[in-house]
């Protein structure tokens, strides 16, 4: 590692606590007796804060497409450029910007939103090194908690768009697809965009996965994979396209 911005970076998430971090460590056990009101207990009170202030801001947003990316995408790189237009062209079909708020793809994003004049959400999450909104965002949220912020990435969005990423990325990507495969959201496209990039994960998962019987042969359809702007729009458009804002 020879990046000094990478590396001073993580010497403050050495120092610094989030609050997702104090919310997953365990209380340490009480004497017998009766159970105290424990810090995790107080703490449901500023969970339940954090969703209401999100659903007050993204409750009247109207459709909306959520995108996610590496947030180590430079300006310079084509990717950064295809999500971009992407992003741009989604907003001129009728759909909202979401993303996570911070730079790379999620920047790119928030960016084609503004190039297309729609609304561009940021839902920023605390992290224990430096991470704040880039300045395409035009409604930002802040997040303590992940689980929290993934809530409005999927209740305010009518699909996902999801460019190469890290483990970050992978997060949301499975997540959805566990969503959908359950029924507990429907009609909801996930569009992966660069094949080179997926190729790998998606000829394992047919090879390995599928092979054993871990998943149906048809949950891949639950994805589609392009390196096309326009094919993303109408892929968004064919599944759930622009309605009626959503409370």
């Amino acid at each position: 590692m020879n990046d000094p911005a990478e590396v001073r970076a993580l010497e403050a998430a050495e120092t610094y606590e989030t609050e997702d971090e104090r919310f997953l460590r365990a209380e340490p056990l009480e004497p017998l007796g009766p159970p105290p009101m424990g810090a995790d207990a107080w703490r449901v009170f500023r969970i339940m804060g954090e969703f209401v202030e999100g659903f007050e801001a993204l409750s009247r947003l109207g459709p909306a497409i959520s995108f996610f990316g590496s947030a180590r995408t430079l300006p310079t790189d084509p990717a950064y450029r295809a999500c971009r237009d992407t992003a741009r062209l989604v907003g001129e079909a009728g759909y909202s910007i979401i993303t996570g708020g911070g730079p790379g793809m999620m920047e790119a994003a928030n960016r084609g939103a503004r190039d297309a004049g729609v609304p561009s959400v940021g839902c920023n999450i605390e992290l224990p090194f430096e991470q704040g909104m880039n300045p395409f965002v035009d409604r930002g949220i802040d997040f303590r908690y992940f689980f929290v912020r993934k809530t409005m990435f999927l209740k305010y969005a009518q699909g996902f768009v999801i460019f190469p990423g890290g483990f970050g990325t992978m997060d949301e990507l499975f997540e959805s697809l566990t969503l959908i495969q359950t029924g507990k959201v429907r009609d909801f496209p996930v569009v992966l965009f660069g094949s080179d990039y997926w190729k790998g994960l998606m000829d394992w998962l047919v090879s390995v996965m599928e092979v054993e019987g871990n998943i149906s042969p048809g949950d891949l359809n639950l994805i589609q994979i392009t390196d096309d702007p326009q094919e993303v729009v109408r892929h968004l458009g064919a599944h759930s396209p622009p309605a009626a804002p959503r409370g």
